[in-house]
């Protein structure tokens, strides 16, 4: 197509993880170095990955990836449709109101209704809203950067979909493996799974069908009567096949790294790991 633009966009996905595989070979001084053990670890048959940094890459790849499923407009993700929907409708009246604004607010609404579900309250939950909050600023950035990008041909659009797709997936993934906690719709899948002993994977395709849903019934009470606004068919696609996609993010990502905590701060989120230590 000719766009620096768009070669940027096939790079960004490949370029995290093909700099994460070939880490040792691109820059082998960090290994020699004990600040980059510190980070990465220094094993050659499978290295170590911090788990803070996989939490702070979630929260950029999944914010990023939302960014480019909105431009190619084929239906934004499922999980943050009814989000988006609700950014569309009240944004016209309010021009204060943000994607991001409307992102941490149903958050907050479904934090309340998981902790109603498990009829349980932990104090770490709270941070998951701290993390939807975070993750709205850095959506809003990312907004006023996709304003920028190019928006023409079916083809690119397509483009912009499959990688934002990817980008959700592969961050939704490394949240799975952090103990920080993630955004709520993650923290929602894992601990609901957990407690009720099913697989995560097919628990998330479930829930993502079921915001699917929600969000078309929110288009229509929003918009009028088979007025898809937000959810069109690429939601659809996404809902299907998010599950499968992310589980083989986790898969790639346990085949080549171990994820460790190079903090000591999973007692603050974890208390059951708090209980653990002061026994030993």
């Amino acid at each position: 197509i000719g766009s620096p633009l768009l070669s940027f966009l096939l790079c960004s996905l490949c370029t995290p993880l093909q700099a994460w595989y070939n880490t040792n070979e691109l820059f082998p001084f960090l290994y020699q170095t004990e600040k980059a053990h510190f980070l990465f670890g220094g094993s050659k048959m499978k290295r170590t990955f911090s788990t803070e940094l996989a939490y702070v890459l979630g929260i950029v790849f999944v914010a990023w990836g939302v960014v480019l499923m909105e431009k190619a407009d084929f239906g934004v993700s499922m999980v943050v449709a009814p989000a988006y929907l609700l950014y569309r409708w009240l944004s016209p009246a309010w021009s204060f109101v943000t994607f991001g604004m409307a992102e941490y607010c149903l958050q907050a609404v479904l934090l309340l209704a998981m902790c109603l579900l498990l009829r349980r309250f932990r104090v770490s939950y709270l941070f998951s809203f701290v993390t939807a909050v975070v993750y709205g600023f850095v959506l809003d950035a990312f907004m006023l950067l996709g304003a920028m990008l190019p928006a023409g041909s079916v083809w690119l659009r397509a483009i912009y979909y499959v990688l934002g797709m990817l980008f959700c997936a592969a961050g939704v993934s490394a949240m799975f493996h952090t103990y920080i906690s993630p955004e709520v719709y993650e923290l929602f899948v894992k601990e609901v799974s957990a407690r009720f002993g099913a697989n995560i994977n097919r628990f998330k395709t479930g829930y993502d069908c079921v915001s699917c849903l929600i969000g078309v019934a929110m288009s229509f009470l929003t918009f009028g009567l088979w007025h898809f606004e937000g959810v069109k068919w690429g939601t659809i696609l996404c809902a299907l096949v998010n599950g499968y996609v992310i589980g083989r993010f986790s898969a790639f990502y346990e085949k080549h790294w171990t994820f460790c905590d190079r903090f000591p701060w999973r007692k603050y989120f974890v208390p059951d790991a708090a209980t653990q230590m002061s026994a030993k």
